[in-house]
C-alpha cells in the first residue's frame, strides 16, 4: 500500500506520531514517478533538489511544538500554466518553454502558507485549449487506466499524477471543464469552484471571464481541505470575491435527509453513452436511498452552450494571447527583418495549430462588422444560460448529471477533427458560463474506465456540492479503485 492511499487527515497523524517523515513523503512522490511517469507522462519540470530540501527543513519543524496545518508537508503537483517563482512555466508552448518567472500565483503562495511541497509542473493542452492534452507542445499524457486513452484536458497532467499516484493532490485550472472533465477520466474528484472563490493572479489567462483555478484529489474529503487552502479574496485580483470562506470539511456531515436534485433532460439526451446514463441513474437511486429527492427539469438554453463558449473563450483569448508577441518575454523569431515580421514569425512558429484557431476565430467575432452579430449575440446567450440555473436554484439544492457524454477516448481518435473534441465538454460548459461551481466524483466504470458524476451548486455553495458528493462517495467504492501501472 503506497502512502499516498491514505487520505490528508490520517498522513498528518502519522507524521505527527513520527511513523512518517516528510522526506518519506516526498521521497515516495519522486519514486512513483521514476517508476511509472515514464508511461503516463503527466510532469513537465521537477522541483526535486528544492523538495527533498524543504522536506529535510520540514522534518526538523516536526520536532518543534509549533502547531501545523493539515496540508504540512503533504507533495503536490502543480498545472503549467500557474506560475512558480524560479520553476519554470511553459503553459505547454514552444513560445514559453524557457520561461522563468520571477513571481508565485496568489494560489501557489496560499500553498506555501500552508507548508506543502511542490513537486513540479504538470503537462496540459496548450495555454489549457483542449480536451485530450494532446495539444502539448513537449509529450502526450497518457490515461493511467489505459495508456492507450487520453486523460482529458486540458488539465489532464494534473488529473492523470493523482491516479497514478504521483502525488498526494494537484491544482488544475477549468474554462470550460478542464478539471472536471480529466478528472471524470482519470477516476479522481476535481472541483471548479464558483467563479471568484480562487484568485486568478498568477494564472497565465486564456479567458478571463471563466478561468478557475480547482483542487484535483482522491476523495472529496481531501478535495474540501485543499479548496479551503486557496480560497479567499485578493487584493490582486479585482475578480476575486469578497465572501467568507466556509469550513468546507465540517460541511461533510453524511446528512442529505430532504435534499431537492434536478436533473436536466438535456444532459442525459443525444450523444450521452447509454453507460454514463445508466452510471448517473445509479447514482441517483444511492442518493435516494440516503434521503435526498429527484426530479427531472430543463435547462432550455444548454444547447447554445457550447458555441456560445467557444465564441467568448476564443474572443478573450484572443486578447489575452497577443502579448506573447517575441518582444517581453518567451519564445522569439530569428526570421525576422522587421519588427512586423517579429510579432507574425513568433506567433507563427511558437503557437500550435489549435491555439492558432481560437486566436483567429476570437478575433474574427471581435472584429468591426461582426462584433455585434457574434461576441454581443453570445454575451446575450450566456446571461439566458446564467437564469436556466437561478430559476431551477429557487427550487432546487443541487443539479445533477454526467461529467462527460462517453467514457475516455483513444489517443489520436479525435485529434484532427476538432467539432467532436468541442463536444467533449457539452456538459462542463454550461457550469463556467453560469459561473457556478461544480465537481465531478467517480460512479463507474465502462470496459474498465472511470466514469463521473457531475453535481453543480449554487454561487459560493461548494459546501453542499461537498456534502452530497461525500455522501454518495461513501456509500460507493469507485473512490477506492486504482489503475494498475
Amino acid at each position: 500500500m503506497s502512502v499516498f492511499d491514505y487520505k490528508v487527515a490520517e498522513l498528518h497523524q502519522q507524521l505527527h506520531k513520527k511513523e512518517l517523515s516528510v522526506s518519506d513523503l516526498v521521497a515516495e512522490s519522486f519514486k512513483r514517478i521514476e517508476q511509472v511517469d515514464e508511461k503516463v507522462q503527466a510532469f513537465l519540470t521537477l522541483n526535486e533538489e528544492q523538495a527533498r530540501e524543504t522536506a529535510k527543513a520540514f522534518d526538523e519543524k516536526l520536532n518543534t511544538d509549533d502547531r501545523k496545518g493539515l496540508l504540512f508537508g503533504m507533495p503536490i503537483g502543480v498545472k503549467d500554466n500557474i506560475v512558480t517563482k524560479g520553476l519554470r512555466t511553459t503553459c505547454a508552448s514552444k513560445i514559453l518553454e524557457n520561461f522563468n518567472p520571477i513571481y508565485d500565483a496568489a494560489v501557489v503562495q496560499k500553498l506555501h502558507q500552508a507548508e506543502t511541497i511542490t513537486i513540479g509542473k504538470l503537462n496540459m493542452d496548450e495555454f489549457a485549449m483542449g480536451s485530450s492534452t494532446e495539444n502539448s507542445h513537449f509529450q502526450k499524457t497518457r490515461n493511467p487506466w489505459n495508456l492507450e486513452t487520453v486523460p482529458g484536458g486540458s488539465s489532464g497532467g494534473s488529473a492523470a499524477a493523482v491516479a497514478a499516484g504521483e502525488v498526494l493532490f494537484s491544482l488544475g485550472s477549468d474554462t470550460g471543464g478542464s478539471i472536471r472533465q480529466p478528472a471524470s477520466f482519470c477516476g479522481v474528484v476535481g472541483l471548479k469552484p464558483t467563479y471568484g472563490r480562487v484568485s486568478r493572479f498568477g494564472l497565465v489567462a486564456f479567458a478571463s471571464s471563466l478561468d478557475q483555478i480547482g483542487p484535483i484529489t482522491r476523495t472529496v474529503e481531501d478535495n474540501a481541505y485543499l479548496l479551503q487552502a486557496i480560497s479567499g479574496i485578493d487584493p490582486m485580483d479585482s475578480t476575486s470575491a469578497n465572501v467568507e470562506v466556509p469550513n468546507f470539511v465540517e460541511a461533510l456531515t453524511g446528512n442529505i435527509k430532504g435534499l431537492k436534485i434536478a436533473v436536466p433532460k438535456e444532459y442525459l439526451g443525444e450523444g450521452v453513452s447509454e453507460s454514463v446514463r445508466k452510471s448517473v441513474l445509479d447514482a441517483l437511486k444511492v442518493l435516494e436511498k440516503q434521503g435526498a429527492v429527484w426530479e427531472e427539469v430543463s435547462l432550455p438554453h444548454s444547447k447554445y452552450a457550447l458555441s456560445t463558449y467557444y465564441l467568448l473563450s476564443s474572443s478573450e483569448a484572443s486578447a489575452n494571447l497577443s502579448r506573447f508577441d517575441g518582444v517581453r518575454y518567451g519564445y522569439r523569431s530569428e526570421n525576422a527583418e522587421n519588427l512586423l515580421d517579429l510579432y507574425k514569425n513568433t506567433r507563427a512558429e511558437g503557437f500550435g495549430d489549435e491555439v492558432k484557431r481560437r486566436i483567429m476565430l476570437g478575433t474574427f467575432a471581435l472584429s468591426s462588422g461582426y462584433y455585434d452579430a457574434y461576441y454581443k449575440k453570445a454575451q446575450k446567450v450566456r446571461t439566458l444560460i446564467k437564469k436556466d440555473f437561478d430559476d431551477v436554484f429557487e427550487k432546487y439544492d443541487v443539479i445533477i448529471g454526467p461529467t462527460t457524454p462517453t467514457p475516455a477516448f483513444k489517443i489520436g481518435e479525435n485529434i484532427d477533427d476538432p467539432m467532436t473534441m468541442y463536444v467533449n465538454d457539452i456538459l462542463t460548459i454550461p457550469v463556467n458560463l453560469a459561473g457556478v461551481p461544480g465537481i465531478s466524483v467517480p460512479c463507474g466504470f465502462d470496459s474498465g474506465l472511470p466514469l463521473g458524476l457531475q453535481i453543480i451548486g449554487k454561487h459560493f455553495d461548494e459546501a453542499t456540492i461537498y456534502r452530497v458528493a461525500h455522501v454518495f462517495e461513501q456509500s460507493t467504492n469507485y473512490h477506492k479503485q486504482k489503475p494498475e501501472l
